[in-house]
This record gives C-alpha cells, structure tokens and sequence, in this order.
C-alpha cells in the first residue's frame, strides 16, 4: 500500500529560480535518510540571464547534497577548493560534515542558454559522522551502473540496488535511483530497505490499480515491490535506513538544536571559509527561521 503521497509545493529561490519542494513535508520530515527533496524546473534559461538566478555561496553542516541532472549544466565550487561543472547523469555528491560553503552558477546558461531540469536531495548524515572532515566527489561513467532491459532504462545514482552499486561513499544504508520507462512497462522496486519512496518527474504511473501523476512522490509500505508506468516516465526511487531525529535550519541539519544555533553563529560572524574561486558575494543568514533552504 501507499503509506502517504506529497505533492510538491513551489518555492521561489529568487532570480526566477522555482523549484518543486517534496521533502521535508509537515507529516513526513524524512524518507530513511533523506531529508531534503527539490524538483528543479523543467526551465529554459536564455542566454545573457542575470546571476540573480545563481545560488550564491552559502554554509552547510551534518548532510550530504546530492546534485542530478536530467538536462542542463551547473558550476559548483566550494571551499575546499573544488570546481566542477556538473551535467546530465552525472553526480556531484559533497558530504558537509562539519562544514562547508559552496555556490551553483548557470554559467552555460549565461554563455548560450541552457534547458534546466534535475533533482537537488540532502542525505543527513548519522549522530558518528555529523562532525566528519567536509568532502567533495565528482561522479560520472562506470562510477554510476546503468542497465537497458525490457523498456527500463536505469542508472545507479548512490548507494546499492538492483544487484549494482554507485561510487559515492555514503554513510548509512541506502539506495537512489534513476528510472526511465517506455509505457505500459513495469519496473521493480528494491526490497529489503525499511523506508522506501517513488517520486515521478514526469510521466504517470500505476500501483495497486490507483494511478498518480508527475510532481508527486509516494511513500511505499513493506508491500509494494513494483510500479507500472501509464506513460513514458521518468522516475526517482529512493530510501534506507533512517538515522533517526533530526533539526533542519535554512542549510544546516543536525541532531542537535544547539548545534544549529552555533551553525548560525558562526555563519553570521563570518567564521565559514567562502569558496577561493567564488567570494565575493555571499547569501547572509535569514532573519526567520522560516526561510526556505536554497537548491542546495
């Protein structure tokens, strides 16, 4: 059975940015570690487009962000001094740990246009890893396993599932998948996680004779082992295991509220290194606690 559906809600990131926001949702913070969920567009972005529409340099701890393009081109860098463009069925994974600061530029946007779609996820990191040393990994090619068999096309994006596993070192049990499905064929979903979604990016599919359209993603029972697609569908399945309680605040995730508020701190008083190749300019704390989180 389905256990919950959430739609996405748009949030405004500023610049014209809009994303979808599945996660966190008020009845469901998490699905296993997964605390943070955007769709971003589908959006074209023309040529000459103001860096308005850039996420500027700003803080995380105790999370890894998850970067997946289905189109489009982003240049992240952060304060280890990594630089990478990212680009469709490639990874950027960078765990915060203790702390980091990074931006995401559209600079091929800028340059030539650009068709923007793709996933921004956080995975909180467990109570022994919050305070690891920052890392980042750029992943691409055989570091990512794909299949093509009988109308499903899929790629491995973290974690194991289907017999395969991503590259990126994760720090609990988990699996993240891309999905693309000719219609009317039905795709398996991995077994043996306790906590387990499907979010439809575009598309329609089917469960147990009930059918949901794209912008939704559905939190799985125990039960549920497949889903049928009514359309051609691209599809993200995800879960693990949960790491247990957590606080979000704008950027930062942790166990502990206390922790968030030296977070803020220290972000406000500028003891986070920005980016060498992006410091210029900077996205100051908010005033309210309610402010959303940027893409990532």
């Amino acid at each position: 059975m389905i256990e919950m559906m959430i739609e996405q809600r748009r949030r405004s990131l500023g610049g014209g940015l809009e994303v979808g926001r599945i996660l966190p949702f008020a009845r469901r913070r998490m699905v296993g570690p997964f605390i943070f969920f955007d769709h971003m567009g589908p959006l074209d972005l023309a040529a000459g487009v103001d860096r308005s529409v850039d996420v500027r340099p700003h803080p995380h701890i105790g999370l890894s962000t998850v970067t997946y393009l289905f189109s489009g081109e982003v240049m992240h860098r952060d304060s280890l001094g990594s630089e990478q463009a990212i680009r469709p069925q490639e990874v950027n994974w960078m765990t915060a740990g203790s702390g980091i600061t990074h931006s995401e530029r559209f600079e091929k946007a800028r340059a030539v246009g650009d068709h923007l779609h793709g996933i921004q996820a956080w995975v909180a990191l467990p109570k022994g890893d919050e305070e690891a040393a920052p890392s980042f990994s750029h992943h691409e090619g055989a570091d990512l396993p794909q299949w093509d068999a009988g109308g499903v096309r899929g790629q491995v994006i973290a974690g194991h599932a289907y017999g395969l596993t991503a590259a990126a070192r994760t720090h609990s049990p988990l699996f993240y998948v891309h999905l693309e499905l000719d219609a009317g064929v039905r795709a398996e979903i991995p077994m043996g996680y306790p906590e387990r979604a499907v979010y439809i990016a575009q598309g329609a599919i089917e469960i147990d004779g009930e059918q949901y359209a794209a912008g939704r993603m559905l939190v799985l029972g125990p039960d549920v082992s497949s889903f049928r697609a009514l359309a051609p569908t691209t599809a993200m399945v995800l879960g693990g295991e949960s790491v247990g309680e957590r606080f979000l605040f704008w950027n930062f995730v942790s166990s502990s509220k206390e922790r968030l508020a030296q977070a803020a701190e220290d972000w406000k008083e500028g003891r986070m290194k920005l980016p060498d190749a992006d410091h210029d300019e900077f996205i100051p704390l908010p005033s309210a606690d309610t402010a959303p989180p940027p893409m990532s």
